[in-house]
């Protein structure tokens, strides 16, 4: 069965159309795979009764080209509402939910022939980027099982990571696509906004926040994009869609910025710079005209923060009044922030996101992609909350650490995480590539120009 598990998804659908596989043959081998690796605790609601009866459906009817996702076993974040399997949001107050009705976006996996094999991990209501809750514990990073899978879709990553699954979704504020996928070797997109529908659950239009696809190489995650990655008219899009899988190209004469700490607007640790220079100079041998520069990213920070915290308080701000033990530390502090905001604040985060999105059309007119870190730091140890320092420098909260990724969100622009090596110690590093908003088929060729030209997503963790 591991020879399933280890095939791309393109590769398994391929074998699914020439019937070398049944979708039950390739639905089991999955489930053993997560039984197997249950130490990762990656999936953490495993549906083998639904998923197996879906594949015997699948079988029985037969291929399908207007199936794009035919047998293909996929986990879904348990952030996203899946009908008639539990759905938790990382919280204790949900450990017990069923919802009636798929999310939007999960319908639409559903109807292209997915075979959702179950929930994965995810932080207390998906904030942070390391993932671990009160309901389930700790999702363990496949390739050391002392560290961080990341966050906030860690257990997305992980399972793909672990050949659980063969597609994983996620979502994306501040790098909840990014951040995992670095952290475990897979690739991970972070879509233009308004590409991927919102949730029916959303109660939010938030300009920072959207669902995104992942998988084990940047064929695999464009394949997904083609299902989730379709208009809605009920969700206004800054993007139009569809997205359809990128095309073959090079990178002779792609003009390249790479900004390794952002301008110096953040601290990177020397093992993951380390990794990435290599990376860089992938991209000039190839002929690519790389400088190093980057778009003014002054205040996104401050304005990432006030909306996030924003955000917060309107949709938790009334449970925290009421039941505050359903919250951890970190979240309590997020959206008391968002008590201490006024209307004027608000207002002013928007009007310097406004800005700094004209200052990233401004760059992206005269660089076609950007060049920069996924994460700062490497996988750090699973007992750690986050990390409280990073080259040197004292990080002041649980977001602190994490705005090599939330900068880019700022930027309203797509940005994906593909493998770009490990540190000595074997630890993943992913390259952050972000394009112009709406050249989400483009950006996707790019990181499948340098996937090739590298390989490093082919490594798998011992054992998997």
């Amino acid at each position: 069965m591991r020879e399933i598990t280890h095939l791309t998804a393109i590769d398994m659908r391929r074998a699914l159309d020439d019937r070398a596989l049944s979708v039950v043959d390739v639905v089991q081998a999955h489930l053993e795979q997560i039984e197997a690796g249950a130490a990762v605790n990656a999936v953490v609601t495993v549906d083998p009764e639904g998923a197996l009866a879906r594949a015997r459906e699948l079988d029985a009817q037969g291929p399908d080209p207007e199936l794009p996702l035919f047998g293909l076993p996929i986990g879904v974040k348990d952030t996203h509402d899946t009908a008639g399997v539990r759905t938790t949001y990382g919280s204790i107050r949900h450990r017990a939910h069923v919802p009636p009705r798929d999310a939007a976006h999960v319908r639409r996996m559903r109807e292209a022939g997915a075979v959702i094999v179950g929930k994965t991990n995810v932080p207390e209501y998906a904030a942070g980027s390391h993932t671990v809750n009160r309901v389930f514990g700790p999702t363990r990073n496949p390739y050391a099982l002392d560290r961080s899978a990341g966050g906030s879709s860690g257990g997305a990553a992980a399972a793909l990571a672990a050949r659980q699954v063969a597609l994983a979704d996620g979502s994306d504020m501040g790098g909840s696509l990014r951040n995992p996928a670095s952290f475990c070797n897979v690739v991970g997109l972070r879509p233009s906004p308004g590409i991927v529908p919102a949730s029916d659950a959303a109660n939010l239009l938030s300009p920072l926040t959207t669902a995104g696809p992942m998988g084990r190489t940047v064929d695999d995650v464009a394949l997904l994009l083609s299902v989730i990655g379709r208009p809605d008219s009920r969700t206004p899009s800054w993007a139009s869609g569809p997205v359809e899988r990128p095309t073959d190209g090079s990178l002779r004469g792609v003009r390249v910025g790479w900004a390794p700490t952002l301008g110096g607007r953040i601290p990177v640790d020397s093992e993951v710079l380390e990794v990435l220079e290599d990376a860089v100079r992938v991209f000039a041998d190839a002929g690519a005209e790389v400088v190093e520069a980057c778009p003014d990213l002054d205040g996104a920070t401050e304005a990432f923060l006030t909306l996030r915290a924003a955000e917060f308080e309107a949709e938790w701000g009334d449970q925290l009044a009421r039941d505050p033990e359903d919250f951890n530390d970190r979240i309590t502090w997020n959206i008391e922030r968002g008590r201490e905001l006024s209307g004027r604040d608000v207002m002013r985060a928007q009007e310097q996101q406004t800005r700094i999105i004209r200052a990233g059309a401004d760059f992206f007119s005269d660089v076609d992609v950007l060049l920069s870190p996924a994460a700062q730091v490497a996988p750090f140890p699973v007992t750690l909350d986050y990390p409280h320092e990073v080259a040197g420098q004292t990080q002041q909260h649980y977001l602190d650490w994490m705005r090599a990724a939330t900068a880019i969100t700022m930027l309203g622009v797509p940005a994906i995480s593909v493998p770009a090596g490990f540190t000595a110690a074997g630890l993943p590093v992913g390259l952050q590539i972000a394009s112009r908003i709406g050249t989400d088929a483009s950006l996707l060729g790019t990181a499948r120009i340098y996937e090739a030209l590298t390989d490093f997503g082919s490594r798998a963790p011992a054992g998997a």
